[in-house]
């Protein structure tokens, strides 16, 4: 049993790809061809965007934002550490600070009520508190509502990380299109995945978006000479022939989400009250970029875990340390206890296969096997 699909929706979209990418062939444009603004035409549109800036990864469309808004050195962002060490990382890269908070109960996501209290933690160090960079962790949305609130109140600016969560909504709005920005991956495991490194930046400010296209090719001013530098930028293009994959993955991607949603819908009728199953909250809708649930004890995750080993069936663990425990932060001056709602997810949490293309007795068989365990 597969953990993540692939191969069946390859076949599924094979001869459409293989023709996209044979044009590109015959027409050379390997870099930046015309399969590149035709995507972000229509991811921009998707999302509900007017700009839609492609770029060579999640971790870049993360990274570009910060450098375009000129924070570095001094300031501080603020973010959740229960997350992959990319959100925090392109903070560590602008030369600015990483300062963390607590996920809350329920929803895995950054929570809202602590945002205040990190920013005044932020000061007193010293600090210029500029960003806030919430997740949209394992494919449901954060709570833009309080977040943007918060976010003004502290004069805040929000990079949205739906690199989980593109493809989910929460109250009719679509992932990526909260805040001044929002990046996302299409890493190949991602629910819109390329076949190689690949993300994308959205946004609605006019200024942000001309700078985005600036930074994404080494700092590059305006007109046609690409030796004309205006600021410091980073070689982050989305490659033509992924472009082309990602028209074809974009093509299916509103049935694949309603297969998640019907994957979803069946672990959750057969685990809930044996573990702790995710909860989608009124007005939002998931991807389900992962279906990651909580056992009762890291003991009992151990167990779960070994029983599905032994029957063929993969999980994992997103995430086993929170990145205030991360070696890489330990220069922060963080502690064990430090973030508890976190440290509490981190020694629970395991995730099941999720994929557009898992049978119902496939679903049975891995419910059945954490019953019996």
């Amino acid at each position: 049993m597969q953990f993540i699909d692939l191969t069946t929706q390859k076949d599924r979209i094979r001869e459409r790809v293989l023709q996209r990418l044979e044009a590109i062939v015959d027409h050379g444009q390997y870099v930046m061809g015309p399969e590149v603004p035709e995507l972000e035409k229509q991811l921009a549109a998707y999302v509900g965007t007017k700009h839609c800036v492609s770029c060579s990864s999640g971790t870049d469309a993360l990274l570009m934002p910060l450098m375009a808004m000129g924070v570095g050195p001094g300031d501080a962002v603020l973010t959740t550490p229960f997350t992959f060490v990319a959100t925090a990382e392109v903070i560590s890269l602008v030369g600015a600070t990483p300062v963390f908070v607590d996920a809350e109960p329920g929803t895995f996501n950054i929570d809202p009520d602590k945002v205040g209290a990190a920013v005044l933690k932020a000061k007193a160090k010293g600090l210029n508190p500029k960003a806030l960079i919430p997740v949209d962790l394992f494919g449901l949305p954060a709570d833009y509502g309080r977040l943007e609130q918060v976010a003004a109140e502290n004069g805040l600016w929000i990079i949205e990380d739906a690199c989980q969560g593109f493809g989910g909504t929460f109250n009719g709005q679509r992932a990526g299109s909260f805040g001044l920005v929002g990046a996302t991956s299409f890493f190949p495991a991602k629910p819109l995945g390329c076949y190689g490194d690949g993300g994308a930046i959205f946004t609605d400010d006019d200024e942000l978006d001309r700078r985005l296209r600036s930074v994404r090719v080494h700092g590059q001013g305006d007109g046609d000479d690409k030796y004309f530098n205006v600021r410091i930028g980073i070689n982050g293009r989305l490659d033509t022939m992924q472009a082309a994959v990602l028209l074809e993955k974009l093509a299916i991607f509103d049935d694949e989400l309603v297969e998640r949603q019907r994957v979803a819908d069946a672990y959750s009728c057969r685990l809930r009250g044996r573990v702790d199953v995710p909860e989608v909250p009124e007005g939002y809708t998931s991807c389900w970029a992962q279906y990651s649930l909580l056992a009762a004890s890291r003991a009992d995750r151990e167990k779960i875990m070994g029983a599905l080993q032994q029957a063929g069936i993969p999980s994992v663990i997103y995430y086993r340390i929170p990145l205030h425990l991360q070696k890489a932060y330990a220069g922060l001056g963080y502690a064990k206890g430090d973030f508890p709602v976190s440290e509490d997810f981190s020694s629970r949490v395991f995730s099941l296969p999720m994929h557009p293309y898992l049978k119902d007795e496939e679903i049975q068989k891995i419910c059945d096997v954490i019953v019996k365990a």
